[in-house]
């Protein structure tokens, strides 16, 4: 089931909040509350992180930099790999989600870069 999935579920169903209704059962209503407390915390935090991004993108445009830094971004794949393993994440995982984010980075770097 995709993340596009709850637009498309019943109502009663279970919709990315602890359903009420008492047909799940109680271990799994709070798996589910807590999943929806830590992705809620993820979301703060990818906003927070994209909100000193996008200082470090005007920074750069500001004084003519490149948008990528391909040496802080080997640097800071391994570091995050080794986070990874060391929290029994894997790697290969992180590597992933961090490439994705560096991607979005790098494309507001060069929108803000473009603008300015």
């Amino acid at each position: 089931m995709g993340w596009t999935a709850a637009a498309r579920r019943p109502p009663g169903s279970y919709d990315g909040g602890v359903s009420d209704n008492g047909d799940v059962p109680a271990d799994l209503a709070r798996l589910r509350s807590s999943i929806d407390n830590i992705d809620a915390a993820l979301v703060h935090l990818l906003a927070e992180r994209f909100k000193c991004t996008q200082a470090v993108g005007e920074l750069k445009a500001h004084r003519g930099m490149p948008p990528a830094d391909l040496e802080r971004e080997v640097e800071q794949v391994a570091r995050l790999r080794a986070l990874a393993h060391e929290a029994g994440l894997d790697p290969q995982f992180a590597e992933a989600f961090l490439n994705f984010i560096i991607a979005e980075v790098i494309h507001h770097h060069e929108r803000i870069a473009g603008s300015g």
